[in-house]
């Protein structure tokens, strides 16, 4: 997420593309809320809306909100191998937490609580099994052998017309000819296209946010959410979604899910009735974040910058969480356990990394991986240079200020912007410093590349919407280290700037009824051209593990040609990428230490044999990826 996101909109159109009906799904089972019994009660409801046994920490905090519950005595029925420990008064009068622990020996059913305030009543709680543990298809991870393929929902495909229009939401149609409109993307429609991801060779599913976004306006992007603990009807109940996450995983694909740890929507509960002010970060007037992470790791930084950039908000409708409150953290930390043991999700994205509380990030980290080992994270630094975005994931840096990053990955914007950089001015240097600052990484193979998403121009218009450049940046996307992304319709050159950036995320051709186009069908011409080349190539990789998993090693680009090879005993891949205007000629001696042992090679994307190594010519501006023999 960039800051500019949630900066005043400016208006935009598309092309208002009228909807037919289309077949809708069958109706999945309601998502998990409060029951009857308690929304007849004066609980409105409990967060977490239920919890498991079996989990490795044992304390859970129970945030209870109604009318007037704090002045409540509170009490838990007798139950085996559960106590509750304490109750805990908020400032505000519709709120009380309560703290207990769920020991080893507890069962699942249900906990009564009861309540006696104005008058008495109770609350059944649900304890349930766990599931993650010891089934392989749930928690899976990511590794290099994976493809992310990173899509929007509300603008891939719509497959439930009937969750199009929700008349007690706060944008409640859907409106295609408005650029910041929801366009009535959906689960269903994701799922239906599962078939179309595995042909391309994707692995793995990114989804922007699909919890509660409940604002008036540009709702559909998912970063400013409403509710913490459902999805967002316009894409499906809560059920649905782990439905989608378990249909996912039976097809072969696993899901990313986009988290927000930073801030959340004006709309949100929490926020218009406020369990105390100091969850949130308050100043005397609206102070935006300086959006400058520099102050965090400078040795002559001021206190202020890192407080402005920590604390400020984010947008005027953007609350900035104040993670450093212990109740603040422990919930946010609780609700992101909740989502992956309820529905076995595989990755966690998170949004805007560096701009939460530090030690926040080491702990919410800590509890990832204490109780999912498998579960993959990868964060968004949007940053200035390698160093500084080494900083955020596990490296060799020291400490600072007594933190040290516990972050597996990250989103890698440096070498990103390097491929743009060379690929616009022929200079291939860039793009081999950009890995060759990887020293500082724990272990930057676990870092997600990427060519653009929805916060950049997209890829094909960076590069001047030149074919035989394009077919360069998808070869080095998918031969480098690290596991790859791909922003939905690269594979198909969808084009333009981001400025405003609603124009990076348009539709999906033939996601809607009544579009023009279907390329999930029929890609004539070059779109077709770069589907084929990406998925010829994704399908090697994936079934060439040299290629995703071996190791690297990388030549110093002369005449603007930079080579690289992936290697392992069972194979050896030579990527070759010419990004001068002009023909080059080169002397296979300078790679004789990888070459050895090989005589010929095979371009693996064109089938052209390669007969010898001693000495060969590639074209201006052109991509081999050849498999050596």
């Amino acid at each position: 997420m960039f800051a500019s996101r949630f900066l005043p909109l400016l208006a935009g159109a598309l092309l208002a593309i009228a909807a037919p009906a289309l077949a809708a799904p069958a109706p999945a089972p309601a998502a998990p809320t409060i029951t009857a019994a308690a929304k007849a009660a004066p609980i409105q409801r409990i967060d977490p809306t239920f919890w498991w046994v079996g989990m490795k920490n044992p304390r859970l905090q129970l945030l209870v909100h109604g009318p007037g519950i704090r002045t409540a005595t509170a009490a838990l029925r007798a139950y085996p191998g559960v106590r509750l420990d304490s109750v805990q008064q908020l400032a505000s009068p519709n709120y009380l937490m309560l703290h207990l622990t769920i020991g080893s020996e507890a069962r699942p059913g249900r906990l009564q609580l009861d309540f006696k305030g104005t008058k008495k009543f109770s609350y059944n709680y649900e304890l349930k099994q766990r599931t993650t543990p010891g089934d392989d298809k749930k928690v899976q991870g990511l590794t290099q052998q994976d493809f992310i393929y990173f899509l929007m929902p509300d603008r891939f495909a719509n497959g439930d017309l009937k969750n199009d229009y929700l008349k007690d939401m706060r944008a409640p149609k859907v409106a295609r000819d408005s650029m910041y409109s929801r366009h009535g993307g959906d689960l269903a429609g994701i799922e239906q296209r599962f078939d179309y991801f595995k042909d391309l060779g994707v692995t793995a599913l990114w989804l922007t946010p699909v919890v509660e976004n409940d604002m008036p306006k540009a709702s559909y992007h998912g970063y400013a959410l409403t509710d913490y603990y459902n999805t967002d009807r316009r894409y499906g109940t809560t059920e649905q979604y782990r439905q989608f996450v378990e249909r996912a995983h039976a097809s072969g694909l696993k899901v990313v899910h986009d988290v927000v740890l930073n801030h959340m929507g004006s709309k949100n509960y929490l926020f218009l009735d406020q369990p105390a002010p100091d969850w949130f970060n308050q100043w005397p007037g609206f102070t935006r974040s300086n959006y400058n992470a520099s102050a965090l790791n400078d040795p002559y930084g001021s206190v202020l910058d890192r407080k402005l950039y920590n604390q400020g908000w984010f947008d005027t409708t953007m609350p900035d969480v104040n993670q450093a409150n212990l109740l603040v953290s422990t919930y946010l930390i609780q609700n992101f356990l909740w989502w992956v043991e309820y529905t076995g999700l595989d990755a966690y994205r998170i949004d805007t990394f560096p701009y939460s509380d530090p030690k926040f990030l080491m702990d919410w980290g800590r509890a990832m991986q204490e109780e999912f080992p498998r579960l993959a994270l990868f964060g968004e630094s949007w940053v200035g240079s390698t160093a500084q975005q080494a900083f955020f994931a596990r490296n060799i840096f020291q400490p600072v200020d007594g933190l040290k990053a516990n972050l597996p990955s990250v989103l890698d914007f440096q070498s990103s912007f390097a491929l743009h950089d060379a690929l616009k001015s022929g200079n291939m240097l860039k793009l081999y410093e950009s890995l060759q600052g990887d020293w500082m990484y724990e272990d930057a193979s676990r870092n997600v590349t990427f060519l653009d998403n929805h916060d950049v121009s997209r890829f094909y218009s960076v590069i001047g919407e030149d074919f035989a450049r394009y077919k360069m940046g998808l070869a080095w996307l998918l031969t480098t280290r690290g596991t790859p992304q791909l922003y939905y319709g690269t594979e198909v050159l969808m084009k333009n700037f981001s400025n405003p950036d609603g124009l990076v995320r348009a539709d999906f051709p033939g996601g809607f009824a009544g579009d023009s186009l279907n390329y999930f069908k029929k890609r004539p011409g070059q779109p077709g051209e770069a589907f084929d080349y990406v998925r010829k190539l994704a399908q090697y990789r994936k079934s060439h593990a040299f290629l995703h998993s071996g190791k690297l090693m990388q030549f110093i680009p002369q005449d603007g040609v930079y080579v690289y090879f992936r290697y392992a005993p069972e194979g050896t891949v030579m990527v070759i990428l010419n990004g001068s205007k002009e023909a080059r000629t080169l002397d296979g001696a300078r790679f004789v230490e990888r070459t050895g042992g090989f005589t010929s090679g095979l371009e693996v994307t064109t089938g052209a044999v390669l007969p010898t190594l001693k000495s060969f010519t590639v074209p201006a501006a052109t991509a081999w990826v050849v498999e050596l023999r």
